[in-house]
């Protein structure tokens, strides 16, 4: 790998300029809603949807308290509601959101990925990870994604919907589930983490994931008491968005796909680039990471002879330098039959060398997961009736568990934690 400045690849993975502009879905197409559930809803609101079934008020928090604390899976479980007026209440407010089609696990079964089906027989994916000091939740925000990034499989096939509040949180509250009935080695426990990197674009379904965050994070009986400094949001780099949520007043960590430290280069990996630039992207970031004190996470997967040169770990180095933010290299897990694959290991440890030279912290992360189909998406892909299209959740690539959200980088260094998450 050479270290001088060079132009864009010339060997059979070199990059053209596309001729067309790459077709970039930001609303997602408009399609039935999912029901009404409490995790949608504020606690006033709570409230005033069990008044309309004609009754009190505090029944609302009676309700909040089973789900959101007590993790409660059934309504003859409910038992200091009224029978009477128990089934209706959950029929109307805790309706069924997602149906399991399939689970695997690998690490000894603490990496648990989840396939689900929606109500409208979109498919999506969780996964559970259990570290020895945290339990991560990995979750999607979108049904397939509309950013049309070439070496991810889930947006070169499509956005199908976004989720709802509710189907967001939900598949947290499975896992927490999971944990309560022991399901997952190493005892009970609780959900300390969650990360926003499955399927979809988060920042491009801006109302339901910033409802869901504020879900995760409020104390019960209204949510489900996650500090959102343990929540990560990323995003392809929606500058609006990343403005809009740097307001927000909420401390969660931002986690920006860069891919690419040039714009040749990353108007190709992440069309989105064609809108906003890298400096307005990483201005954005900046300007993030001023407001809410939080350290941004930079991901970057290396792809071998594509994006891996040393002159772009120099570039990137020199964007980074004295600034609030880490970079998670992530080698890339390829989907099948993707002509794409991750750096040599050479070319990965030269880049980090080339990041830590101008100071800015660096992780690596072991990529894991692949005997349970580890890339997000690949289970949808291989369910009968999930290949891309209406009825299923659309494949991804990169697949590497996430690093801390909090503490002190690891110095280049492989992380010696397993990892397998939906990292893009």
């Amino acid at each position: 790998m050479g270290g001088g400045e060079k132009p864009l690849v010339r060997n059979r993975y070199r990059y053209r300029r596309p001729t067309m502009t790459t077709q970039l879905t930001f609303v997602a197409p408009r399609r039935a809603k999912p029901p009404r559930h409490l995790a949608d809803l504020t606690m006033a609101e709570r409230r005033a949807a069990v008044a309309e079934l004609g009754e009190k008020p505090f029944r609302a928090d009676q309700l909040s308290r089973h789900y959101f604390a007590k993790l409660t899976e059934s309504a003859e479980q409910m038992t200091d509601l009224p029978a009477a007026a128990r089934e209706r209440l959950v029929a109307d407010l805790l309706p069924n959101l997602l149906t399991r089609v399939r689970e695997v696990a690998c690490d000894g079964g603490t990496t648990r990925k989840t396939l689900w089906r929606l109500f409208d027989g979109a498919l999506v994916e969780s996964v559970l990870m259990r570290y020895p000091d945290r339990v991560t939740m990995c979750v999607s925000s979108q049904a397939g994604c509309g950013m049309g990034c070439p070496f991810c499989a889930t947006g070169q096939a499509g956005l199908t919907r976004n989720l709802s509040t509710a189907e967001i949180v939900e598949q947290v509250v499975a896992g927490a589930r999971a944990l309560a009935r022991g399901e997952v080695p190493g005892g009970s426990g609780r959900v300390s983490n969650v990360v926003f990197m499955g399927m979809g674009e988060p920042l491009a379904n801006y109302k339901a994931v910033l409802g869901a965050v504020r879900r995760l994070a409020a104390p019960a009986p209204e949510g489900l008491g996650i500090s959102a400094r343990h929540i990560t949001v990323s995003t392809v780099g929606l500058v609006p968005a990343i403005e809009r949520l740097a307001k927000e007043g909420l401390p969660v960590t931002l986690a920006v796909s860069l891919h690419a430290p040039d714009d040749e280069l990353r108007d190709t990996l992440v069309p989105v680039n064609t809108r906003w630039k890298v400096a307005e992207v990483l201005g954005a970031a900046w300007d993030y990471a001023r407001r809410t004190g939080r350290r941004v996470s930079i991901e970057y997967a290396l792809i071998r002879d594509v994006n891996d040169q040393e002159w772009r770990a120099d570039l990137l180095g020199r964007l980074l330098k004295g600034r609030l933010a880490h970079v998670n290299l992530i080698p890339l897990n390829p989907t099948p039959g993707s002509k794409w694959t991750a750096s040599r290991p050479r070319d990965e440890r030269a880049f980090v060398r080339r990041l830590e030279s101008y100071g800015v912290p660096v992780t690596v992360r072991d990529t894991r997961g692949r005997e349970i189909d580890g890339a997000c998406g690949q289970l949808a892909a291989a369910e009968p009736g999930g290949r891309p299209g209406e009825r299923a959740g659309r494949p991804r690539s990169a697949a590497a568990r996430p690093a801390r959200a909090e503490g002190s980088p690891h110095n280049g260094k492989r992380s010696s934690t397993r990892r397998a998450n939906l990292a893009r």
